[in-house]
Order: C-alpha cells, then sequence, then structure tokens
C-alpha cells in the first residue's frame, strides 16, 4: 500500500466509491431484484467499509448508500425522490442500520485493539519474569524492562539508575499507578507523564530501594491506569530479581 494511503483513508475513499460500483452493479438487475433485498446488499457494504475504517468511513457509506439506492432503485428514477411509501421506508431502514453497524465495528475495533494491548502487556511482563526466573543478568533485565516500558508508556526514552530516589525532586509514578509532582496529583489520564521532566518509577523489594526508572514522556499523551500498573508491574519484576 502506497505510504500516503493509510487505511483509514482507504476507508474513506471507499466510502464513496463502493455503495457507487455495488449499485451500477446491480444496476441492470433492477427489473428483478426486490428494493428490500438491494438495502440489505448496500447494508453489507457499509459493514464492510465500516470494519475497515472509523465511524466517519462508515457513516459516509451508510450516507451514499441510501443516496444511491434512492437515485437509482426508487421510483421516479434518477431522482432524489420516493413515490413508493415501502420504498422511503426502506430507505429509513437502510440509513438507520448504516449506522448500527457503523457503531458496532467501532466497537469490535476497539475492543480488539484493547485485547491486543493487554495480550501485548502480558506478554511484557512474562518476559520479564523469565528473565528473572532462568537466572538471566540484572542487566539484561533492566534493560529489557527499559523496552517494555518505551512500549507501555509510549514514551521517548527510558534509563535506569540504582540506588537513588527523589533526587531532583521529579515526578514519580506511584505503585498505585497514579501520578504526583510537587506534592499534587497530576492528571496522568488526560495529560499522559509530565514532559517538562523526567518521571521517576521506583524499583523496591521487600521495602528496599534498588533504584529506579526515569521515564522521558511524550507530551499530551494520556495514558489509562491500566498501562501505568503495568509499568509498575514490570518495575517489580526487576526489583524481585534484584532483591
Amino acid at each position: 500500500m502506497p505510504i500516503w494511503l493509510t487505511r483509514d483513508r482507504l476507508a474513506l475513499l471507499l466510502a464513496g466509491l463502493a455503495p457507487l460500483a455495488v449499485a451500477a452493479v446491480l444496476l441492470p438487475l433492477r427489473g428483478s431484484l426486490e428494493n428490500t433485498h438491494v438495502a440489505l446488499i448496500m447494508v453489507a457494504v457499509v459493514v464492510a467499509v465500516a470494519a475497515l475504517g472509523n465511524r466517519v468511513a462508515g457513516y459516509l457509506a451508510a450516507g451514499f448508500a441510501g443516496l444511491w439506492f434512492d437515485f437509482f432503485f426508487t421510483q421516479p428514477y434518477q431522482r432524489l425522490t420516493i413515490d413508493v411509501r415501502s420504498d422511503a421506508e426502506t430507505l429509513v431502514l437502510l440509513l438507520i442500520v448504516g449506522v448500527a453497524v457503523t457503531e458496532l465495528a467501532v466497537w469490535g475495533r476497539r475492543q480488539a485493539a484493547a485485547a491486543s494491548r493487554d495480550a501485548g502487556y502480558l506478554a511484557g511482563i512474562q518476559a520479564a519474569a523469565t528473565v528473572g526466573a532462568v537466572g538471566g543478568s540484572s542487566h539484561d533485565l533492566i534493560r529489557q524492562v527499559s523496552d517494555q516500558l518505551v512500549t507501555t508508556l509510549e514514551l521517548r526514552g527510558c534509563r535506569f539508575q540504582r540506588g537513588v530516589a527523589g533526587l531532583g525532586n521529579p515526578p514519580r509514578l506511584q505503585r498505585d499507578g497514579s501520578v504526583t509532582w510537587h506534592r499534587a496529583a497530576w492528571d496522568a489520564d488526560r495529560e499522559g507523564l509530565p514532559a517538562e521532566e523526567e518521571t521517576e518509577l521506583l524499583v523496591e523489594s521487600g521495602g528496599r530501594l534498588h533504584g529506579r526508572y526515569l521515564l522521558t514522556a511524550t507530551p499530551h499523551r494520556p495514558l489509562s491506569p491500566e498501562r501505568r500498573r503495568v509499568a509498575v508491574t514490570l518495575a517489580d519484576q526487576v526489583g524481585a530479581a534484584l532483591g
């Protein structure tokens, strides 16, 4: 796929072209095909576009499907008017179902993305735990967890310092996933980690401090509580190994 043709752009392109192409294919069958069947086929087109793209693409596909259904398959033909009440009802249902399936497709994509992220987080934790369990070097584990933190928190950078905490009074990612800075809560759900300074994530075990990860945040990148707690769990793996 060309670099300029992203998945969403392709979906928007298909939202405009696919309903017209399908209508052109079905047009020779207009005399023998029930309009309800045409509407169902158009709904299938909307589903395909919405599954490929986003909500905007799905809505556009539903709108164009309704437009060409009206223009080609309702009397009077080639006019944007409808004389038959049942055809008008079919058009309304086509639009309603098109919007509904778009919302379902968007919801499905979000659930699939969330499942994929969760699987990635779990894989990262398991990989870190495996290094510790098989007796890998602490250096390898620290580096691996650093890479996992960059991925999980979408950081610009991450480094580990041994044996220090609180130096410079930086923002801190707490054990419960909350973020504090200057003794006040930081809204990481909306703002992500502070980008002005590195955020520290302590590495501890059994009440003993082993060091800290210093996290260089991507500005204004919201982070869910789940991501932040995964980061704490990853740091705990290092703490357990160093302990």
